[in-house]
């Protein structure tokens, strides 16, 4: 039976703003991996965890389900679902032509110079000064790889590429799970931002397609091993429950 703290919290509030809250929560906890790749999802544990009822709670797995982020397992619940290589290579290349695309047409005007040169000073800053906390640095990486595909005012590959932006960011964030990589990544755009002041359009696309062709490999590399240790983790417990 529903806890009655959560019956009561649910009065007044419609069912799509119930439903809404849910699938911001559960969304919120898989992009910060306390939902893991493969991990089952209990209803009643769910429900308690948002506070809603089963209602808005099914609403907002199934919404989950169609953007792909878990899947209905028959008689058990729900699992995160597991995460597709073949599918984001193909995520990432989309990206690449992208933003590649993009740099290209920065490196030849001066029109957004000075845009250019206020990211410059963001990225540009001692090793002291660099954020730690790996969430800051995803979201700020995010802003980066927008900004220099919005600047060329083209609104369809500015929408295309958010669109790739969101579908690709639970794996993305991991990069910045390691120090060292945070490190990198502002060097990796200091670098790419200087290439671009300089009019240099081969340097660029070179430098950001190793930039973005580390980081996917980074990602694999860490979500293989956090798969792996899930794997062991389900599997240890299982042992001790039988």
């Amino acid at each position: 039976m529903m806890d009655t703290a959560i019956l009561t919290g649910s009065l007044g509030k419609s069912a799509n703003n119930l439903a809404e809250q849910a699938y911001m929560a559960i969304k919120q906890q898989i992009f910060n991996f306390q939902l893991m790749p493969g991990q089952l999802l209990s209803e009643n544990i769910l429900s308690r965890t948002v506070e809603v009822s089963r209602t808005p709670l099914r609403q907002a797995l199934q919404r989950l389900q169609y953007e792909g982020y878990v899947t209905p397992i028959p008689k058990v619940g729900w699992q995160v679902a597991s995460v597709d290589f073949a599918k984001l290579d193909e995520l990432y290349d989309f990206r690449l032509l992208i933003e590649t695309h993009c740099v290209e047409i920065l490196c030849a005007s001066d029109q957004h110079r000075t845009l250019v040169e206020h990211m410059l000073i963001a990225w540009d800053i001692d090793a002291q000064a660099i954020p730690l906390v790996g969430t800051e640095v995803g979201s700020l990486d995010e802003s980066f790889h927008h900004g220099l595909v919005a600047a060329i005012g083209n609104a369809e590959i500015t929408r295309t590429h958010t669109d790739i932006t969101e579908r690709i960011r639970l794996v993305r964030r991991l990069d910045f799970t390691q120090q060292h990589r945070i490190q990198d990544t502002y060097l990796e755009h200091t670098a790419i931002l200087k290439s671009i002041l300089s009019q240099n359009a081969l340097q660029t696309r070179a430098l950001l397609r190793a930039h973005i062709e580390h980081s996917k490999a980074k990602v694999r590399e860490i979500t293989l091993s956090m798969l792996q240790h899930a794997r062991v983790t389900v599997t240890d417990g299982d042992v001790r429950h039988r």
